[in-house]
């Protein structure tokens, strides 16, 4: 499973680690103590908040755009056959969807709870994982 601190999961949310911690005190997100006592969570479980809490925001006007967009955000789901996988993550309000083969998802380690990094780039999201 993927630990984060609680400064991760805020920022992964699009929230202050206030509202983080309000989560954990409610028990809305399980958390533990890593070896440093400090209060970390399971990817997975961010993952699951991340989609309770997602609202799509309104779309408005569009302006200059760049076609090296990257959104850092948390796989939330993973659905894989023997050759092809489709990745869902969640970055701030935005799903991001993206089909890739089975064998990268591998090679990265990708899971859900896992932190990555979508490149939209007109129809086509890579993913990445942060270094």
């Amino acid at each position: 499973m993927t630990q984060m601190r609680v400064s991760e999961a805020a920022e992964l949310l699009g929230v202050s680690t206030d509202t983080v911690r309000r989560a954990v005190d409610a028990g809305r997100l399980p958390s533990t103590k890593d070896d440093a006592g400090r209060t970390v969570v399971e990817g997975a479980d961010v993952a699951v908040l991340a989609q309770e809490q997602a609202h799509p925001a309104e779309i408005g006007a569009v302006g200059l755009s760049s076609p090296r967009n990257q959104m850092r955000g948390i796989v939330t789901r993973i659905l894989s056959d023997p050759v092809m996988s489709q990745v869902d993550i969640q970055a701030g309000p935005f799903r991001l969807v993206s089909l890739l083969s089975t064998e990268a998802v591998q090679a990265m380690g990708l899971q859900v709870g896992s932190v990555a990094v979508a490149s939209v780039k007109a129809t086509n999201v890579s993913v990445g994982v942060p270094v």
